[in-house]
């Protein structure tokens, strides 16, 4: 052993990150903001925990949904933060392909975003939160899952859409 580099093997443990991908404030009286980082796995539980809070605070005349650098996430979950806004069984998103497996339809249904063995983290939502006027915010770096969100509010007029071009 003259001066040879033995590797010094350290064991990382692999840490879940769990920052918390939403955040919520009032602008205003009246007007709230809320802001979706990434669609990770309680995402859509923190969207409807966000719209109540907000609703304790007193009725909403206005809301913006803030996708601006979301890089996007978990599918069913861009399904679930979706359906908080919109119609029940409103249609969230489809693929379509020659292949059966390659054909989706995913749409504002509990079925669709719960996880396997969870409640329907919407059952106890406001419904004035469907209703409420809202701009969605997004920019180049707005992608997959939360495009999908801005688009279907926006295809089922829901919101306005404002800001830059999306990634895709």
């Amino acid at each position: 052993g003259k001066d040879v580099m033995t590797p010094l093997i350290v064991t990382l443990p692999r840490e879940i990150t769990n920052f918390r991908s939403v955040r919520a404030k009032l602008i205003e009286p009246g007007y709230g903001y809320l802001r979706v980082v990434q669609f990770q796995e309680h995402t859509g539980e923190d969207v409807a925990k966000a719209i109540r809070d907000l609703y304790k605070q007193g009725d909403l005349q206005g809301l913006v949904l803030d996708l601006r650098s979301d890089p996007g996430g978990l599918l069913n979950v861009s399904v679930g933060v979706a359906a908080a806004f919109l119609p029940q069984d409103a249609m969230v998103v489809y693929t379509d392909g020659r292949t059966a497996d390659a054909r989706m339809r995913l749409s504002a249904d509990k079925g669709d975003y719960r996880h396997s063995s969870g409640e329907d983290y919407h059952k106890d939502l406001p419904p004035a939160g469907k209703h409420v006027p809202m701009v969605v915010l997004v920019d180049g770096g707005t992608a997959s899952a939360s495009e999908i969100v801005a688009g279907a509010l926006q295809d089922h007029k829901r919101a306005i859409v404002m800001g830059g071009q999306t990634f895709g």
